[in-house]
């Protein structure tokens, strides 16, 4: 594969994911744990599929490789993938998207104190850059988003966080079986959740369709085509392209549906997208120089 194939599958990703907020518009009246429930059901068969065609044969070697750190990252999914919804479902997709890009910062913080990882200077000070955004985001209040959707939306960063340290501290190369024992859990904990909550998992079936089509699609296919772009494009570089989902999710939304945000949500996340810029682009250079 060559680096143009490579950074061209994560862009691919990254335009692929960004399409997810306007699946999640088409969803009428399914709560956030049945949407789980479906989205993982039709998530599961994509990635058994793409596993099994990668390994020839069966993909259980592969998943048994992964052991107790890609349990653990399963694990984080869940919080991840249902925060994720809770924060589409109540407030704005250009609200939730940027909260989701704090992710990097708190892997490097969770890196640090859990793994003793050294943060550089810059990713210190891209930090304190991104809180700033964070701030100017949820200050705005209920005019921006709801603020459970913000925490949810924060929530969902952390899970993902977690997900990427566990995979690190297990010195797990391939993400994809993790990424498929995510979907078992979160498909398991969206039944029990909208079983003790009374929500029905028999939701209508355009919504049913719609959570699967988002699963097997733009969910699935996006990490396919992340972790195939990813095996040549260095990390750093892989976080900075795959960004133009938090570009895009927005316009579709706005193009599509009108559907606008408040100011302090476009102010609040153009610092936390020149945050995470900054960061990525300092990654990128020290693994070049290395």
């Amino acid at each position: 594969m060559t680096y143009r194939t490579g950074m061209t599958l994560v862009i691919g990703a990254g335009i692929v994911w960004s399409l997810q907020g306007l699946v999640f518009r088409q969803i009428d009246t399914a709560g956030t744990w049945s949407v789980l429930f479906w989205r993982s059901l039709g998530m599961l068969p994509a990635l058994l599929i793409f596993l099994a065609w990668r390994a020839k044969g069966s993909p259980l070697p592969a998943i048994r490789a992964v052991g107790l750190a890609g349990v653990m990252g399963g694990l984080g999914l869940v919080g991840a993938f249902g925060g994720a919804i809770y924060a589409i479902q109540s407030t704005t997709i250009a609200n939730a998207v940027f909260l989701f890009t704090a992710s990097p910062f708190l892997t490097a913080l969770i890196g640090w104190a859990a793994l003793g990882e050294r943060v550089h200077p810059v990713t210190w000070a891209a930090m304190g850059l991104a809180m700033a955004g964070i701030y100017v985001m949820v200050s705005d209040g209920l005019s921006g988003g709801a603020m459970a959707g913000n925490i949810a939306a924060l929530s969902s960063a952390l899970g993902f966080a977690v997900f990427t340290v566990t995979l690190r501290w297990g010195k797990v190369a391939d993400s994809l079986p993790s990424v498929l024992l995510g979907g078992v859990f979160s498909l398991i904990t969206g039944a029990c959740m909208a079983g003790y909550l009374g929500q029905p998992l028999s939701v209508p079936p355009a919504d049913a369709l719609w959570a699967m089509a988002m699963g097997a699609v733009t969910l699935s296919g996006g990490m396919v085509l992340y972790e195939l772009g990813s095996r040549i494009i260095p990390a750093a570089e892989t976080a900075l392209l795959s960004n133009i989902e938090v570009m895009l999710a927005p316009l579709w939304v706005w193009l599509f549906l009108d559907e606008t945000a408040s100011s302090a949500t476009f102010a609040g996340g153009a610092i936390l997208l020149v945050a995470v810029t900054v960061n990525g682009i300092s990654g990128a250079r020290r693994a070049a120089a290395a």
